[in-house]
């Protein structure tokens, strides 16, 4: 029997044995309750008689209105341990789920103790998140396997439409399809890439070894390697940048500010002027890009961090909307966060924040 299979009938076994006891803790309740009120007003009389024999003055007060008064009192004690006792496990499962909601399925509750009803609960819970588990494994593993496999045969094709283009002269049509190859397999080859860094990054399989470097050099460098998309565009920056010591990750901070930077250029108008600064602010980091673009509207504010979103439809073909997904990720990796607000008149501005890690000298 596969272990999918087990699971299901250890789930069934439960469901019956459920049913069967479906009484147990209703008439448990039922009983205390009972037993409550008995307690109640037995213990409310016996007080009431034991305050009048030592003080005599409240005897001036009827022993209907002491009766009430001590009985709230003990009911309001007795509810409070009981309410304690029964609300408990809903509190334990309520931590448990938010921890699943977190994203950890390794949680499990003690299905050995408690009323019946609570353990199927628990069982059923725990069952829950063992299936859950086993999907993002099998989830994970198919993206970073799909895609693994994806790259020889792009990298392939890739390289023999270069072959093509330096080979024997080609027809004008020819060379055509040949570029047309070529755009098309290193958008894929970027995807693939984006799909398995960002699978790696979500499961933060990635353990990347922290060195501290300079922040505002990593970021003229990547000005530097997208010279030839703001030279075609004919895109001039306004670049401030504070002296930063970062201690992170290098390479996952490239592909932020490669991401950040390289849509500011695409999304602005030809000719038009990309902003960046960096500096300090309240004791962290603060990058921002501005672009003088057209902006981005407020409900697709909403959605621009999420996989394959896509703004602008007249820019899908250069992108595949992975980009700000992936920065978003590498950014709450590093403890940081990231915002886009539109600029009043117009563009938008891209903000990135970062804790000040900073290696003093």
């Amino acid at each position: 029997m596969s272990d999918k299979s087990e699971r299901r009938a250890a789930r069934k076994a439960r469901q019956s044995k459920g049913r069967s006891s479906r009484f147990g803790m209703s008439f448990v309740f039922s009983l205390l309750i009972l037993a409550v009120m008995l307690a109640v007003v037995t213990a409310g009389s016996g007080v009431v008689e034991l305050l009048h024999r030592l003080f005599e003055i409240t005897r001036k007060i009827p022993d209907v209105v002491w009766l009430i008064l001590v009985s709230i009192f003990l009911g309001s004690v007795i509810s409070m341990l009981l309410s304690h006792w029964f609300l408990g496990p809903i509190m334990k499962l309520s931590d448990a789920m938010s921890k699943v909601s977190g994203g950890d399925f390794s949680i499990r509750l003690d299905t050995d103790k408690g009323f019946r009803e609570v353990r199927r609960i628990y069982g059923d819970f725990n069952t829950m998140t063992q299936e859950l588990g086993a999907t993002e494994i099998l989830q994970t593993d198919f993206v970073s396997n799909v895609s693994h496999e994806f790259k020889t045969p792009i990298t392939a094709i890739e390289g023999y439409a270069t072959l093509l283009q330096g080979g024997a002269p080609m027809s004008e049509e020819q060379s055509e399809y040949v570029e047309k190859i070529l755009f098309n397999t290193r958008r894929l080859s970027s995807l693939v890439g984006n799909i398995l860094l960002l699978s790696k990054v979500d499961n933060q399989k990635i353990r990347p070894s922290s060195s501290t470097y300079s922040l505002d050099e990593q970021i003229r460098q990547t000005i530097l390697a997208l010279e030839p998309r703001w030279t075609e565009r004919g895109t001039e920056f306004d670049v401030e940048l504070d002296s930063v010591e970062y201690t992170g990750s290098e390479a996952l901070m490239q592909h932020v500010w490669l991401n950040l930077i390289e849509n500011a250029i695409k999304f602005g108008p030809r000719g038009g002027t990309v902003r960046i600064s960096l500096g300090r602010r309240d004791g962290r980091i603060v990058f921002a890009v501005e672009d003088e673009g057209p902006g981005i509207p407020p409900e697709a504010q909403k959605h621009v961090f999420d996989r394959f979103y896509q703004t602008d439809s007249s820019h899908r073909e250069e992108g595949n909307g992975l980009g700000l997904a992936l920065v978003k990720q590498i950014v709450l990796l590093a403890g940081g966060t990231v915002s886009v607000e539109n600029l009043p008149e117009r563009g938008c501005r891209f903000t990135v924040e970062l804790p000040e890690v900073i290696k003093k000298s």
